[in-house]
């Protein structure tokens, strides 16, 4: 199986369980990694023939955007599911961290969604 990556996502989101921590939005790095079969779009340099990374970001962010969670693993959740709705993917990790949060501390949740 062969891995895309995307790293160092930045969206601003209204998620959060503490009293106030949805009352404006707030910074979420994430990174997801979709795995996938490759083989075609490695012999014929056709950007149809893979996930177009742009479009990936921007589906990302706007979900984290458009939508407002308690948990972060709610959010994730969200995420794997968007990225498994493409039959190209047979397996996505997203995490999502959450930084400053905790006095310098940044918590994080990693999901990992397999197809069937």
């Amino acid at each position: 199986m062969d891995r895309i990556a995307l790293s160092k996502i930045i969206a601003f989101g209204r998620h959060g369980a503490d009293p106030g921590e949805r009352d404006r939005p707030q910074p979420f790095h994430l990174d997801v990694v979709l795995d996938l079969d490759l083989k075609r779009p490695s012999q014929s340099d056709e950007l149809t023939d893979t996930v177009n990374y742009a479009a990936l970001h921007r589906s990302i962010v706007d979900l984290v955007e458009s939508h407002s969670y308690a948990l972060l693993e709610r959010l994730a959740g969200a995420i794997a599911d968007q990225l498994l709705s493409d039959a190209r993917i047979a397996r996505v990790a997203v995490t999502i961290a959450k930084p400053q949060l905790l006095d310098g501390a940044t918590p994080s949740v990693t999901i990992v969604r397999e197809r069937g």
